[in-house]
């Protein structure tokens, strides 16, 4: 990924987000969107820096919700656009609110449509309501992140479908794809059809989930038109595409202070960005992010352990080497940090969270959140 603006003007350790780049995979979004009368919509649960919605309002359909929080972040910063919510199980004590704010509400079995669908007629608000699918097929490798995995509390299974669908439900949504391309799409909307396809000719949308990378390099965008052509001509339905990644992959970055240097076995390096803080998907997923200028251990002459600040041994980001030997004071950038850390970071050893930064397309660096002591303290 290519650095746009001067990194020593700005503090550390911060979120840079490059609003050029942002539009870039937005442009590449509307013209899916465009060319095949889908609608596109920011999973919230990868990225949800609501500064910038204004912007993405101006090219997607609206947002998704995992829950009340982001239903509301979307309802309250992209108005007038559309706005999904999807749980595993909702709390009643915050289902009236949920359906202020919402167009489509999607629920996991029919046990809780039964559940919830009195709060939806008493409010008189027209609502689409879908349920979630578990076609049983994935190709989701890390199980953790695998919707279908056996015993998946995620979705209804076509064995506990009823003959019938009740007149309430008018679309039904999938997910179960994770950074992956459109030959998975195609394989898994094949297995979509061969189970729940009698039910999509009385629907009036089709939820096809996340986990698109849409806007990655080599991604087939043309295959991706005809799927979506396909479904919407066999079985006339709206249809809906939720990616969170595509929206903001590879428009952000994490700079990076070296606090120390030492050796024990090998060169160990200790920075102000911590793994388990500020970018937990290091660890959970695992995964090693790039940096810019730095190679694969041992590619380059001097080859180190990065590690974060806290107190956690596992605090580790990777080996990575340099041209030269890191010291004290020197800027690292972590590239594609836009996803999966705003989001999910957390304030463990009160170590400071990195400010937020949005590089304008003028070239204007504008500082959108510092964090402090007392969003610590604030939370405990």
């Amino acid at each position: 990924m290519k650095i746009n603006f001067d990194v020593s003007s700005l503090p550390a350790p911060c979120y840079v987000i490059d609003e050029n780049l942002l539009v870039r995979n937005l442009e590449i979004l509307q013209s899916v969107q465009d060319r095949t009368g889908c609608k596109i919509l920011l999973a919230q649960k990868a990225f949800s820096m609501y500064s910038v919605y204004p912007l993405i309002s101006e090219y997607l359909s609206g947002t998704t919700a995992s829950g009340l929080y982001e239903a509301r972040l979307g309802f309250e910063e992209m108005p007038g656009k559309e706005v999904h919510v999807y749980s595993p199980a909702f709390n009643p004590d915050d289902f009236e609110e949920i359906v202020s704010v919402s167009d489509h509400i999607v629920f996991n079995n029919f046990r809780q449509l039964d559940k919830f669908l009195p709060f939806i007629k008493k409010s008189g608000k027209s609502i689409e309501i879908g349920i979630r699918i578990n076609p049983k097929y994935s190709e989701i490798e890390t199980e953790i992140y695998n919707p279908c995995r056996n015993n998946s509390r995620l979705g209804c299974t076509a064995d506990n479908f009823p003959e019938i669908l009740p007149e309430c439900v008018t679309g039904l949504h999938f997910h179960t794809m994770c950074e992956q391309g459109v030959d998975v799409l195609e394989r898994t909307v094949a297995k979509v059809i061969e189970k729940f396809g009698s039910y999509l000719y009385d629907l009036k949308w089709l939820n096809l989930g996340g986990g698109h990378h849409i806007t990655r390099k080599g991604y087939d965008i043309e295959k991706l038109v005809s799927i979506i052509k396909y479904i919407r001509n066999k079985y006339n339905l709206q249809v809906y595409l939720e990616p969170g990644e595509a929206v903001a992959l590879n428009t952000g970055f994490l700079v990076s202070t070296v606090l120390d240097t030492l050796k024990n076995g090998m060169n160990l390096a200790i920075l102000d960005t911590s793994a388990a803080c500020h970018m937990p998907d290091v660890i959970e997923m695992p995964y090693r992010p790039e940096i810019t200028g730095a190679g694969m251990p041992h590619e380059k002459a001097f080859t180190y352990s990065l590690g974060g600040p806290t107190c956690l041994a596992g605090d580790i980001i990777g080996d990575y080497s340099f041209d030269r030997p890191l010291k004290e004071g020197d800027r690292l950038i972590f590239s594609d940090m836009a996803i999966y850390t705003m989001v999910k970071n957390n304030t463990f050893n009160g170590i400071k969270l990195p400010s937020i930064i949005l590089h304008r397309q003028n070239g204007e660096n504008e500082i959108i959140r510092t964090f402090g002591y007392e969003d610590f303290k604030g939370r405990l």
